[in-house]
């Protein structure tokens, strides 16, 4: 829980493998928090912009890496909206891997929600949650959804999936998303699906809500 603060919003962080269901977790929150101005950010809106390197290169660099994102500037911004200011957060293009020229402008809200695999791998980011939660879910699973995602949404053929999820995804889940699990309060197994942990979870969320800011 964060303290030292004076509280404008509540952040919740939303972490977990890839194909793990964070996205499905956030949108419940969002879905269940109604009357409540609630705002879902992307991690992986953070990644670094590679523009500068050529395209085949872009292709083969490590995604999944605590180094691929701007962590600087996520929590930065973060730290803006806790305080109750605007923030333009960038535009990522997966396809090409650069930041589009237009931003986002972000207002406060009373609930940010952020979602990313490597969330809870950040001590600085961690810091600033109030409720850390990770998403469980079995490897096959998440890689099964992570292939049809990549190939219906994100243009990317079946050889380079599977090449990039032994290659780079597998190697940093293991050292570094699946570790980051012991910082969560909140485990969430079976991939999201979980309706009784997404009401214990917006239960605690408006009782924060509730509580007086801190001076």
């Amino acid at each position: 829980m964060t303290s030292n603060r004076t509280r404008h919003s509540v952040l919740i962080g939303i972490a977990g493998g890839t194909g793990a269901g964070k996205t499905l977790v956030a949108s419940s929150i969002a879905e269940e928090l109604k009357g409540e101005s609630v705002l879902v950010l992307e991690q992986d809106s953070y990644y670094k912009d590679l523009r500068h390197i050529p395209l085949g290169e872009r292709e083969t660099r490590n995604y999944d890496h605590p180094d691929a994102f701007d962590r600087d500037l996520l929590r930065s911004h973060l730290v803006a909206l806790l305080e109750g200011r605007e923030v333009d957060t960038p535009v990522y293009d997966r396809k090409t891997h650069t930041r589009e020229t237009e931003t986002r402008r972000v207002k406060p809200v009373r609930v940010v929600v952020l979602d990313g695999i490597l969330i809870l791998e950040d001590p600085a980011l961690r810091q600033l949650l109030d409720i850390k939660i990770y998403i469980d879910a079995d490897a096959d699973i998440r890689f099964i959804r992570r292939l049809k995602r990549d190939l219906a949404e994100r243009g990317r053929t079946l050889d380079g999936v599977i090449r990039q999820y032994e290659s780079t995804v597998r190697p940093m889940h293991q050292q570094y998303v699946e570790p980051s699990k012991q910082y969560a309060d909140v485990v969430i197994p079976g991939g999201g699906y979980n309706a009784v942990a997404i009401d214990l979870i917006t239960t605690k969320i408006r009782a924060l809500l509730l509580q007086p800011a801190a001076r």
